[in-house]
Formats: structure tokens, C-alpha cells, sequence
């Protein structure tokens, strides 16, 4: 068995190939596998011409990145220790994936980790997507350390800290392959966006942890296949979050946290319809719609376990209540 892949999810990717994949291949050790989501552009006949000793794990349709990964990691089993689930919107830095391996070899309690997610657009700032290490509010709404909702902070070695993390970054995803495929993978109901979170939750809630290394930093764009500006990721965010939610907590600790959401997510409605347009307030409606529609859906994964989340997850009961209406608009500044 080798020791860990790269694995690179791919769906109409090639411009983010010509971009970014140079500094993956210069500056990793370990095997590059590139599983395509059915792509229809030009990005696997690159592949094969300009990087053929990159493994090429073809599927035959897109099933987002849940799906998708789950597919070709099920090609990969036994094959690798580990797995580095990387975007393909990101640059790396020299010995980033040597040096991921060896902080999970090291902490054996670990089951997932990430690097330090630095932006590609903002030098000197964190990145939107994990920054360094994420956590949950009492409602189910990420944050992260350098990232309180839309508000990223500057990198000053302020979070050089490894700490235990309620989820890590999907866009850089370290995780133990073993661990992967005992738990199922990740919920492909959710297609894409916060299927990590839920995986993360789902093995934190057997005992594992889930950390950041904060001495290795990569630098994501961010968007590259569904951009930040468009509301089918507004609906996916929303709409993932309840799954997540109502997988994760028992009947009654849903209820509570669910009445909170509808008031917070209703606020969340009217101001997006002032500052981001209708289409975002439709995302919206239509997340609860296809929320309520396909719950049945969901394999739920409360039973064995405490019935609420914690009422101050990673420090802080709210994060949107702190953020609106306390100013709190970085990690430091909650309590």
C-alpha cells in the first residue's frame, strides 16, 4: 500500500489546470489522481497530452463533489493510507503534502486535517473556504479562524495554533483513507458545498478529531466551477445545512434549533433580496422547499449520541446574532 494520493476532482477544469496544476506537480511527492465528473471540455484530452503520468479515474456522469469523489475514491480503496482531496483551484507550496502526511502520522487521534487556507485574490489574507480550521454555531452556521461570515482576516501568524476543529476544508481535505470508507464517504444527497461538514461531524461524534496544520499554507481562488456569485450556491448552502442539521440531531434538539433557523434564514431572505437580488431570496425559499420535500431522504445519525449540539460550539451560541449585531467580525473578538 502506498503512502497517500492527491486527488484532484475535475469538472470542466482546464483552464484551472493550465493555472494551477504546474505548482501541484512541482511541488508534491506523492501520487496525482485526477477523477473527472463527466467534464465536456478539453480538460482530460490536456490531461493525457501535457501530464500523462497523471491516473485519469473517468465517471460517467457529475455527481458534484460528494458524489464524485465518493466514485473515485472507491476506485483508489486499499491502494493508499491516505487521501489529499484537493481543488483544483489551488496553488501549493513546496513539501505541502509530505509535510500534511507526516502531521497526520504524527497525531493518531486525527482523522482529517487541513492546511492553513490562504486567498489567491487578497495576498496576505485567509481564505473564504476553511481559513485556519472551522467551527459550528449553535444553529449549525460555520465560521472559521480568519473568516467570520463575509469578513476575512489578514494572515499576521495570529492562528499559528493547531486547536481542534469542528470541520476542516473541503477544498484541501486530509483525510485517513480507512476512516473514509468506514464511515461511508460523504452524503452524496448534498451534491456540493458542506458535505465535508457533515462528514466531519458524523466521525468527530465517534471519537476522532479534526485538526488544521497551520505551518503549511496553500492559496485557493476560489469559484472555480460554481462561483461564489451565483444563487444555486446560495441554495445549495442553505438547503445542505438543514440536511446536515436534521442528520445530525435527534428529533427534539432539531425542533429547537430548526424554529431558530427559520427566524434567522428568514432575515438572511430579506436582506439578500436588498443587496444580492431576488434570485438569491428564491435560493432561499427553494432550499427550505426541497429541504422539506427530501428529508426522508436523509440517513439520520443522532441515535447513539447526545440529543443538541453543544449550545457554544467553537466559543460562541450564534455567530450571526455576534456578527450583525455585536460587530464581532473576527475569531479574536468572540469570547
Amino acid at each position: 500500500m502506498r503512502t497517500a494520493a492527491i486527488v484532484i476532482l475535475n469538472y470542466n477544469g482546464e483552464a484551472m489546470f493550465r493555472r494551477f496544476l504546474p505548482s501541484v506537480v512541482q511541488h508534491s511527492v506523492f501520487d496525482i489522481v485526477v477523477v473527472d465528473n463527466a467534464s465536456t471540455d478539453g480538460s482530460v484530452p490536456f490531461l493525457e497530452s501535457h501530464y500523462p503520468a497523471i491516473k485519469i479515474v473517468t465517471l460517467p456522469k457529475n455527481g458534484g463533489y460528494s458524489g464524485g469523489y465518493n466514485a473515485g475514491l472507491a476506485q483508489l480503496k486499499g491502494q493508499y493510507a491516505y487521501y489529499i482531496l484537493l481543488n483544483s483551484d489551488i496553488e501549493v507550496t513546496p513539501d505541502w503534502d509530505r509535510r500534511m502526511i507526516h502531521f497526520l502520522e504524527a497525531k493518531s487521534e486525527v482523522a482529517v486535517a487541513q492546511p492553513k487556507m490562504l486567498s489567491c485574490v487578497q495576498k496576505g489574507y485567509f481564505d473564504y473556504a476553511g481559513a485556519a480550521g472551522g467551527f459550528l454555531d449553535a444553529f449549525g452556521y460555520p465560521y472559521c479562524r480568519g473568516r467570520i461570515l463575509h469578513t476575512l482576516e489578514q494572515d499576521q501568524g495570529q492562528y499559528q495554533m493547531n486547536v481542534p476543529l469542528d470541520w476542516a476544508s473541503g477544498a484541501c481535505f486530509c483525510v485517513r483513507a480507512e476512516v473514509f470508507h468506514t464511515f461511508g464517504g460523504f452524503d452524496e444527497h448534498f451534491f456540493a458545498h458542506m458535505e465535508e461538514i457533515d462528514f466531519c461531524w458524523r466521525i468527530r461524534r465517534r471519537g476522532w478529531q479534526i485538526a488544521v496544520n497551520p505551518e503549511v499554507g496553500v492559496f485557493h481562488l476560489g469559484g472555480g466551477t460554481l462561483k461564489k456569485s451565483h444563487p444555486k450556491k446560495t441554495y445549495l448552502n442553505f438547503r445542505n445545512s438543514l440536511f446536515m442539521l436534521y442528520k445530525n440531531l435527534s428529533g427534539l434538539a432539531f425542533l429547537k434549533v430548526f424554529a431558530m433557523r427559520i427566524v434567522l434564514d428568514f432575515g438572511a431572505l430579506v436582506h439578500i433580496a436588498f443587496s444580492n437580488g431576488l434570485a438569491h431570496s428564491w435560493a432561499i425559499h427553494k432550499a427550505y422547499v426541497h429541504f422539506l420535500r427530501d428529508r426522508h431522504l436523509m440517513n439520520r445519525d443522532h441515535m447513539s449520541f447526545p440529543s443538541q449540539i453543544s449550545t457554544k460550539i467553537g466559543g460562541v451560541r450564534s455567530i450571526i446574532l455576534a456578527y450583525y449585531l455585536r460587530g464581532k467580525t473576527r475569531y479574536t473578538d468572540i469570547p
